[in-house]
């Protein structure tokens, strides 16, 4: 036989309510690097985010800083 204190109700509802504050979160975050990655256009404009010198982003005969 176990009664349920009135505390652990509303602790029940304060963690509802956390954890659907944390997965909206999460999904916005989410929705935000989707749609930025999808504006971006070509793989050639989502590779140039990692920051690392990719010889074969560089056009033939050209140099990375121009």
């Amino acid at each position: 036989m176990r009664v349920e204190h009135e505390l652990h109700h509303r602790r029940r509802g304060r963690n509802w309510g956390v954890g659907l504050l944390l997965v909206a979160f999460v999904a916005l975050i989410f929705g935000l690097t989707v749609v930025k990655t999808l504006s971006l256009g070509s793989i050639v404009e989502l590779e140039k985010f990692d920051h690392v010198a990719r010889p074969q982003l560089v056009p033939q005969g050209g140099e990375a800083g121009q």
